[in-house]
């Protein structure tokens, strides 16, 4: 990509791109065949407001990318959600900046909390384990409902509550400020497993694709219920 791209904190001025961001949020999700906690452009406008997010954009003003934080759990805890990049700008490497920067003004603005996500996606889990974070069961997480809530809208939220929230497609990951390995290690300890995240992540997907078929077929009772102990008895 020759066009020069630009990262930097999102402010008011670029609320113009809230639409753009959460209609490819969504199609980015259909596309996988994942859920993602859908959110209206009204409150990607609202983070931007806030300086609670990072985009993208080319000089010229295209819009490559977004993420935002979100604050949880009395700010012991803050995500960085929605990480979302245009598709003619993919596998430019600008996902990667933009979690970095994210993760910075993260630490910057709440530097004793710590920094969360849940992942479908490969790629950002090796983004996110060179910057330091672990995967973690789901446990040490927030508690906070309000962001739980925000599941609700996932096409999965049946497989999360089925486990009482303790497991579900997305792998956990967390970077804890007060006590974690250096990023040369978790980027080393991800490079190592690598191939086993791959196989299982796909795996997953792949079960998912056959219980949505089946809910397409009608028989729902009986491809949640294979998919569920497929999942939940590794």
């Amino acid at each position: 990509m020759d066009q020069q791209i630009v990262v930097r904190v999102a402010d008011s001025g670029d609320v113009h791109f809230a639409n753009i961001i959460t209609d490819e949020m969504e199609a980015s999700a259909k596309a996988r065949g994942t859920g993602i906690a859908k959110r209206s452009p009204e409150y990607v406008a609202k983070k931007m407001e806030e300086g609670k997010a990072v985009i993208a954009v080319t000089e010229e003003g295209t819009w490559v990318g977004f993420c935002y934080i979100e604050v949880w759990g009395h700010e012991q805890f803050v995500a960085n959600s929605g990480l979302i990049v245009s598709p003619n700008f993919r596998k430019s490497g600008v996902a990667k900046t933009i979690k970095k920067r994210i993760f910075d003004l993260s630490r910057e603005k709440y530097p004793h909390a710590k920094i969360f996500g849940l992942t479908t996606g490969l790629a950002v889990m090796k983004i996110n384990s060179e910057l330091g974070y672990e995967p973690v069961t789901y446990s040490e997480l927030t508690n906070d409902e309000e962001f739980w809530a925000g599941c609700r809208s996932c096409v999965n939220f049946d497989i999360l509550t089925s486990k009482d929230r303790k497991n579900c497609l997305c792998t956990a990951m967390l970077y804890d400020p007060a006590d974690h390995f250096e990023p040369e290690e978790t980027a080393q300890e991800f490079t190592t497993h690598s191939k086993l995240y791959e196989r299982f992540m796909k795996v997953k997907q792949s079960r998912l694709l056959k219980l949505l078929k089946k809910k397409e077929t009608g028989d729902r009772s009986s491809g949640r219920k294979n998919l569920l102990q497929y999942f939940f008895n590794l």
